[in-house]
């Protein structure tokens, strides 16, 4: 018999599900994790522990199920959006994920719509500048200095 692995990395925690071909569901687990708030408007959170969670969840449900590793057949995959991780040139992650809900962004966020126009931002992104952007959060770890973000090369530019 052929089985799904899915995997949902939520904000919550990650919620791990294996089902049998006809949608089933044979075996499940889930881990939570911290949601970090170091001040108010901040949410925050550590990619390791999405890794361990996805890591620990998987094993779990593939023990409790009996089901053969060779018998999973395909994993899906769902997860946050609007995060952002930032790595150092060895791709280690260098600080807790700023997360969708957070809300620290806004003097980013007027910055980015006074640059480019709010009917430009429309017509290029279908959307408005907000605060959950990842532009705009990459913009505040620059503006405040506390990592020092180098232009891309022209290769990581296109890649």
């Amino acid at each position: 018999m052929a089985y799904i692995l899915g995997v949902d990395i939520g904000t919550s925690g990650t919620k791990t599900v294996l089902f049998s071909e006809d949608g089933t569901p044979v075996a499940s687990a889930l881990y939570d994790y911290p949601l970090y708030t170091p001040c108010n408007g901040y949410a925050e959170q550590d990619p390791a522990d999405w890794w361990n969670a996805c890591v620990n969840s998987i094993r779990d449900v593939v023990a409790k199920s009996g089901v053969p590793a060779d018998e999973i057949k395909g994993v899906g995959l769902s997860g946050q959006m609007h995060g952002l991780v930032m790595l150092d040139k060895d791709n280690k992650v260098i600080r807790n994920s700023i997360i969708w809900c957070d809300q620290r962004t806004g003097k980013e966020v007027v910055e980015i719509t006074e640059k480019v126009g709010h009917d430009r931002l429309i017509a290029i992104t279908a959307n408005p500048a907000i605060t959950g952007f990842t532009a705009a959060k990459i913009m505040w770890v620059k503006n405040l200095s506390l990592i020092h973000i180098s232009e891309p090369t022209r290769q990581e530019a296109i890649s």
